[in-house]
């Protein structure tokens, strides 16, 4: 019965290859033509990093693109008005769904009750989504699982942690398509860190915090109670394991549960 219940959250995200791009060539925002406009490489503005109170921004939230792991509506952004072909001005216009890209996940994402009362992206507590964060790096060579939380030994204390897996080691926010060998946590491992850690949010490299084989399992451990906030799909690469600021604030989309969250590191 779950797997059948994770086969049809996941068909529209399985049908995302059969997408196709003709009108990227048409209407589709310049801002697609460029380095970052395909399915690998950084952003082309950068490495995302500038100076800001004494310390440095670091941006680790990945670009939205036309191809993207788990985008299923293409092209994300449309030029709807061009002063090149004849108009006052340039206007724009977007659609994707809220959980595209770097984004947040709200309690009300797989927890009826949660979306019935109204936890939605707009109640999310600020407080937890800005303040001091860990990065960590994960066992390469398994799932967070238990047993990997518990290898990990992070102190009581500390409320946000980001955990960077095998999945920025290969890439794979930089493919096309969903890649479903991912590293995500597993039931056990979600259950563990809400029963033995403080931590409030949970940071993870690829398009879920749950591993493809716990996806419905993992995500009901974190939402059991409304108090974890999930971030998806962040960008880790080339950055330091430690303690850093974080800010991560994502759209006043009220009944929304989810929304694209843009998220930075303050060293």
């Amino acid at each position: 019965m779950a797997a059948a219940v994770a086969l049809a959250l996941l068909l529209p995200v399985l049908l995302q290859a059969s997408h196709a791009l003709a009108t990227a060539a048409g209407n589709a925002h310049p801002g697609y033509t460029g380095a970052d406009a395909g399915t690998c490489g950084p952003a082309r503005h950068g490495p995302g990093l500038e100076e800001y109170g004494g310390g440095r921004i670091v941006d680790i939230t990945h670009a939205y693109r036309p191809v993207m792991p788990g985008a299923t509506v293409q092209p994300l952004l449309r030029l709807k008005e061009s002063m090149e072909e004849g108009s006052d001005y340039n206007l724009s216009d977007l659609r994707m769904e809220c959980h595209t890209g770097t984004h947040v996940d709200a309690p009300g994402h797989m927890n009826q009750a949660h979306f019935a009362a109204g936890l939605d992206v707009d109640t999310l507590d600020l407080d937890v989504l800005n303040g001091p964060a860990l990065l960590v790096d994960v066992p390469r060579h398994t799932n967070i699982t238990a047993e990997a939380m518990e290898s990990l030994n992070i102190p009581k204390g500390v409320r946000r942690v980001l955990f960077r897996t095998l999945s920025t080691e290969r890439g794979l926010m930089w493919k096309e398509g969903t890649d479903w060998s991912y590293v995500g946590f597993t039931e056990d491992g979600a259950q563990w860190l809400v029963d033995n850690t403080d931590i409030k949010l949970v940071g993870i490299d690829y398009i879920s915090v749950a591993s493809f084989d716990h996806l419905i399992s993992a995500h009901v451990a974190f939402f059991r109670n409304a108090d974890i906030i999930l971030v998806e799909s962040l960008k880790l690469d080339n950055v330091n394991t430690g303690l850093y600021m974080v800010h991560c604030l994502p759209l006043r989309l009220v009944g929304a549960e989810g929304s694209p969250i843009r998220c930075i590191l303050i060293k």
